[in-house]
């Protein structure tokens, strides 16, 4: 029964021309748009409603999805009219949701299919304030560097760490399960430097005040859509992963 919220409104500038006309969640990836990969995955875990978040080009997203029947889900959309960042991009979901515990995921994230069933088993199992994907880089500078202790619980969450300055490996990975707790952290959030509030800052205020916030590793490729470069790479590593013909 757990509603998934996919965050879809960003423009995508380092894609450069790519973006040009199409936002980025419709960028192709192994024969299918990189939404319609992460709405799949959700909807193969039994995920059956979804809350869509858009921005750039938001019409063009809505009309390739539409109500999502043919993802075998319901697909319900907010519009997030100004680029102010991915916490109130989640508050603007908040009237769709509901008091239960939710998924979450960036829309340009990509991971194996069957890695969404396994983690929202892994919450089910292990209930929790909020459940991070976390996978494995040389340097998390680019995401959020995340800490783990025993029993894979979040000790601490830095968010686009100065490079070369972390002390883990883990990142956060993207797609999270998160209780109705996370409205009131995203509602605290300040801006950041670039003057967006950030939903992963809502995470580290919650892993500081004791919160039970753990963390799944992710097993197989894992692909943060944000380059050119970064295209062509889940081209390369997802082919094959999600048993689709580029």
């Amino acid at each position: 029964m757990t509603t998934a919220v996919v965050l879809a409104a960003g423009r995508g500038v380092r894609m450069g021309a790519l973006t040009a006309s199409t936002p980025k969640p419709l960028l192709q990836v192994a024969g299918r748009s990189i939404i319609e990969h992460v709405l799949s995955g959700f909807a193969a875990a039994r995920v059956r409603r979804a809350v869509v978040v858009t921005g750039y080009l938001g019409d063009r997203i809505e009309a390739a999805l539409g109500d999502g029947a043919r993802l075998d889900m319901q697909i319900a959309y907010c519009r997030q009219g100004r680029a102010d960042g991915t916490a109130r991009a989640l508050l603007l979901a908040e009237p769709l949701i509901g008091p239960d515990p939710f998924a979450l995921s960036w829309g340009d994230i990509l991971v194996p299919s069957a890695f969404y069933a396994r983690f929202l088993v892994q919450f089910a199992r292990q209930p929790c304030d909020a459940q991070l994907a976390v996978n494995e880089v040389d340097d998390p500078w680019r995401g959020a560097a995340v800490y783990v202790g025993a029993d894979w619980r979040v000790e601490r969450v830095v968010e686009k760490p100065p490079p070369g300055t972390s002390t883990t490996r883990w990142n956060n990975a993207g797609v999270l399960m998160l209780s109705a707790l996370a409205f009131d952290y995203a509602r605290r959030v300040a801006p950041s430097a670039r003057g967006e509030y950030e939903l992963p800052q809502a995470i580290a205020r919650m892993v500081s005040d004791g919160r039970a916030v753990r963390a799944v590793p992710v097993c197989g490729p894992w692909s943060d859509v944000g380059t050119p470069a970064d295209l062509a790479a889940a081209q390369a590593m997802f082919g094959a992963a999600l048993g689709v013909s580029p």
